[in-house]
């Protein structure tokens, strides 16, 4: 059997798509929300499967991958996250860099040599790598047209995996996968789904325009802090609405905190675009955080650690 576990964002969509349209297989997909990092603990696998796990965390699975592989299983893992301790297994393949100008959408294009590099320019643009997805997109000779189109869809398929739960998107990562698999170009994917792209286009400009309006808690030079209210919009916004903040502020770092309904706050930050360090090291000192170099973020920052960890990202970047 094979099972394919990835994460529900724009990456992890991206990448999987990717490898399903060079090696069609029929599979079993486990997924989520951009939290829900821990995905290998729902894989039952037994000898003779094969695992592919995309875009979480090596570092925040690495006993389930242990489980996986003493069970016989075949894994192939392909990631841009933290790791920590790369086990070596005879049957476990890994593709891990944690450069701040990939994703693993990029690591798998590179891994098919381009076959599909339009969907991985996609990922890219929703991963916020926008100079890197200019610079592929110029290789591929695209249009202006052409490049805002996959701009827009990167980021509308990235928003989508915000919240707290499935009821805060507005669609499944199992069902977007499903409507793109069989797409080779987004280009196809977007003139045949029409209504689908411009549904995500404007419910992200109508969330984006909430955000907009909320002013900083904390903010000077070099770090700003947002909390927003508690509700759907703001934790579908949350990354997306971190991403914008740094292109607009390219020299500050931001973090984003929104009420995850446990007694505390969904947390997501990103370094400044000219200082894409920190944030992993920022959020994996606090129990439930982690992610990577430029974007990182905390599952559950109780309310009353907030003071710190506004000291905190201000002694990271200040």
């Amino acid at each position: 059997m094979q099972i394919d576990v990835f994460n529900g964002d724009a990456d992890g969509l991206c990448a999987l798509l990717q490898l399903r349209l060079a090696q069609p297989i029929a599979s079993t997909l486990i997924t989520g929300v951009k939290r829900d990092i821990q995905l290998l603990s729902q894989v039952q696998a037994i000898e003779g499967d094969t695992v592919t796990v995309l875009d979480i965390s090596l570092k925040q699975n690495s006993a389930d991958l242990e489980r996986i592989l003493a069970a016989g299983a075949r894994v192939f893992y392909v990631d841009h996250h933290q790791a920590g301790e790369i086990p070596s297994h005879p049957h476990l393949t890994a593709l891990i860099d944690t450069d701040a100008q990939t994703c693993t959408s990029l690591l798998v294009d590179n891994y098919l040599h381009g076959r599909f590099k339009t969907w991985a320019i996609t990922a890219a643009f929703g991963d916020n790598l926008d100079d890197t997805a200019h610079r592929a997109a110029t290789e591929l000779s695209l249009s202006q047209t052409q490049i805002v189109q996959l701009k827009t869809l990167g980021r509308c398929l990235n928003y989508n995996s915000y919240g707290s739960s499935l009821a805060d998107l507005h669609f499944s990562p199992t069902v977007l996968f499903n409507k793109l698999r069989t797409y080779s170009s987004p280009f196809d994917f977007i003139q045949v789904h029409q209504a689908c792209y411009e549904n995500l286009q404007a419910a992200y400009q109508d969330d984006m325009q909430l955000a907009g309006q909320t002013p900083a808690d904390y903010e000077d030079e070099r770090v700003a802090v947002f909390i927003l209210p508690n509700s759907a919009w703001s934790r579908r916004v949350s990354g997306v609405f971190a991403n914008a903040l740094t292109q607009q502020y390219p020299d500050r770092a931001h973090a984003i905190l929104t009420d995850n309904l446990q007694g505390g706050y969904l947390v997501s930050v990103r370094s400044p675009l000219q200082n894409k360090t920190g944030a992993d090291i920022l959020c994996g000192s606090f129990a439930t955080g982690g992610g990577r170099k430029s974007a990182a973020g905390i599952n559950h920052l109780p309310f009353d650690e907030l003071a710190v960890f506004v000291e905190q990202l201000k002694k990271t970047y200040c």
